[in-house]
């Protein structure tokens, strides 16, 4: 029944599995990565976070950095996002590895909107 659902998403509407997969580009047009997963908030039901994977080669290596959903615009000409930062500054902002014992927090929160 889920995925009969998934078929009428069009407009601005998207289901969520469709969004994972799909390409980030930085304002030049260079690929930084794909959005791995949406982080939604509890109580307000809205996007909050994408998490973009950046790096690495074959899943091993790869960072996971969390960029607010609101500095992300879709680009129907890429059939992407596009994100105003380059890939050096996605070197020094914040990120975390999925094999890691990583616990989201509202102090990690404030660090990622910050940056």
């Amino acid at each position: 029944m889920a995925e009969e659902m998934t078929k009428i998403t069009s407009g601005t509407l998207i289901a969520a599995e469709k969004v994972e997969g799909t390409d980030v580009y930085n304002l030049q047009g260079e690929k930084l990565g794909t959005v791995d997963d949406i982080m939604i908030d509890k109580v307000s039901g809205k996007a909050i976070y994408a998490l973009m994977s950046f790096g690495g080669f074959l899943g091993i290596g790869e960072k996971y950095h969390p960029l607010p959903w609101s500095t992300l615009k879709y680009d129907e000409a890429k059939g992407g996002y596009v994100v105003n930062l380059d890939k050096r500054m996605l070197e020094n902002a914040p990120t975390y590895d999925m094999d890691e014992d990583f616990r989201w927090t509202p102090d990690y929160g404030r660090q990622v909107d910050k940056y």
